[in-house]
């Protein structure tokens, strides 16, 4: 039986509210997925948040999803983007610390934003994986590529990062999968993620986790 646990760990701005799940089968690694965006209700219950949890933790990756500063129990406040991928970088420890390398980092929007600056140079991430980035918002600015196998899972119809946009961003970096029909918050289309993600899962190199 996979076992859930609340975590609460250290931040930069003081203590994080987070829920660890342990993978389900063999396990592959570790995974943080992170939440959209503080000011706009996000927080790491959020439907697509979770939807991508249980995804990750079937594919064999022990999976922390975590509140941002100042959200639930997470002390602090909103910072813009900046200290929420400090944020990131806290939770990518408590991950390792739980369950070892390597590392998948994640999100949906905001909290994949955040995700992907956070993770740069950091050689315990084996893999990115996006919901819903939002490239033509504000909270994109100063957002890199990824060096490390990614894939972008988007909305047809997201205004908040169109497919076009997201396409033009990404251009060699990963793998995009078009949702038909969706908006930004894959309303009545969750299930895609079900398919989307193990695919890209599966064309990820076998490695023995590591303590």
């Amino acid at each position: 039986m996979t076992r859930v646990q609340p975590a609460i760990f250290p931040g930069p701005s003081g203590r994080l509210e987070g829920i660890w799940k342990e993978a389900s089968g063999p396990a592959r690694g570790s995974a943080v997925f992170a939440h959209p965006h503080p000011l706009y209700g996000g927080t790491m219950h959020n439907r697509v948040v979770f939807r991508a949890a249980r995804v990750l933790t079937s594919a064999g990756w022990s999976t922390l999803r975590f509140n941002f500063r100042g959200v639930g129990l997470s002390d602090g406040r909103y910072d813009a983007g900046r200290g929420e991928s400090d944020d990131y970088r806290a939770a990518l420890d408590e991950a390792q610390r739980r369950g070892g390398t390597p590392l998948l980092a994640g999100g949906f929007s905001f909290g994949a934003a955040a995700a992907l600056r956070a993770i740069q140079g950091d050689p315990r991430v084996a893999a990115y994986v996006a919901v819903g980035l939002p490239v033509a918002t504000e909270s994109f600015a100063a957002t890199p590529r990824p060096s490390v196998p990614a894939l972008f899972v988007v909305g047809e119809r997201d205004l908040y990062g169109p497919p076009d946009r997201l396409a033009d961003f990404v251009s060699d970096s990963g793998r995009i999968a078009v949702v038909p029909g969706a908006d930004h918050f894959l309303d009545g289309n969750l299930e895609q993620l079900d398919t989307a993600i193990p695919e890209f899962l599966a064309s990820l190199p076998s490695t023995a986790p590591r303590r």
